[in-house]
């Protein structure tokens, strides 16, 4: 399935019904009153976010979207049919936004949040409203009034409690199939990762958190370089970040710039990215000596920075354990975690 995270729609919600003009005409009763029934009110468009979708690839093709019109309105009272809703379905952590004004119309966060969107048409009166002392057969009735139509922007950012970053190829993939269950997409070149990957880690305490992992950064990626805004808009929601750190980076540069670059791209996208809580973790230990001069060099200047760090092997799984316990010790949902690690391991 291709993920989609921003999709262009128009919905239009349902026409009311016209109010019926009619007469009771009944044996015996040659000039009953109106009897003109209401008209159905139109449809709504509602939309409606879930668990079950991950993505907007529903409305790659689906560009245009209904409510049903009300029924018009009979005789003998009777009112007409409200039309049927237009159930629009999102991913939750789906904003809508009216694309010509701009405006936020909703963001859902929760899974079955519903919204009215567009309210449908009311239907018109029929005639039996407008029978006065003076005019007892009154020969009107109230058109239904329409409905509208609106161009709508859903971009989809996703909702997860840790952000795996880093730059192409660092070992997010990997890291996330240790952390959790799920099985992303890994291979030795950059890029592999091309769309966000969920998983669910499940702690002894039976305390679970979501990870994403979050495509590879490039520098530039404020800008858009490397596809870097449809990727930095999925951690603005994360509550708190990994940083990892490819230990036998041989791009010619410290890795401590990656790291440097990395926290740069984040600030310049977003304030709220810059004072999100994070931590680094090391990767590929298992290709170098962690108590090599580099990497010694690199954590303590990491630590003057204020941040700590870890070093792992996601491939091996070592240090995979006190990652896990350390994640779990300085982070409670709904209230965030330690900036830049400073609470001790």
């Amino acid at each position: 399935m291709f993920f989609l995270d921003e999709a262009v729609i128009t919905a239009r919600s349902g026409n009311g019904g016209s109010g019926c003009v009619s007469f009771r005409r009944e044996k015996f009763i040659p000039r009953g009153g109106p009897d003109g029934g209401d008209g159905g009110d139109g449809g709504n468009v509602i939309v409606r976010s879930t668990r079950k979708l991950f993505t907007l690839e529903d409305y790659r093709s689906k560009r245009n979207l209904s409510a049903r019109n009300g029924g018009p309105g009979g005789g003998k009272n009777k009112s007409g049919a409200n039309g049927a809703d237009c159930v629009v379905e999102t991913p939750v952590g789906t904003i809508i936004e009216e694309v010509e004004s701009g405006r936020i119309l909703a963001d859902l966060v929760l899974d079955q949040q519903e919204i009215i969107l567009i309210p449908g048409g009311k239907g018109g009166k029929g005639n039996q409203h407008f029978a006065t002392s003076t005019n007892r057969a009154p020969r009107m009735a109230q058109p239904g009034l329409p409905g509208d139509t609106l161009k709508l922007k859903l971009t989809l950012k996703l909702l997860a409690d840790v952000g795996l970053v880093g730059l192409p190829n660092a070992g997010k993939s990997t890291l996330l199939s240790r952390l959790t269950q799920a099985r992303p997409k890994v291979g030795s070149y950059p890029f592999t990762t091309l769309v966000p990957n969920l998983g669910v880690m499940t702690f002894d305490n039976e305390e679970t958190l979501v990870v994403a992992d979050i495509p590879g950064l490039v520098e530039g990626a404020r800008l858009g370089r490397g596809l870097g805004h449809q990727f930095l808009r999925h951690i603005e929601r994360t509550q708190f970040l990994l940083h990892l750190l490819d230990a036998t980076d041989s791009s010619g540069k410290n890795i401590l710039d990656d790291y440097l670059m990395l926290r740069k791209e984040m600030s310049a996208y977003s304030t709220t990215l810059a004072r999100k809580p994070y931590f680094v973790v090391i990767n590929k230990i298992d290709l170098c000596d962690p108590g090599s001069k580099d990497i010694r060099a690199l954590r303590k200047a990491l630590d003057k920075l204020g941040t700590k760090s870890i070093c792992i092997s996601a491939l091996t799984g070592e240090g995979i354990g006190e990652l896990t316990r350390f994640i779990f010790k300085n982070f409670h949902k709904g209230q965030g975690a330690v900036v830049g690690g400073h609470d001790e391991m």
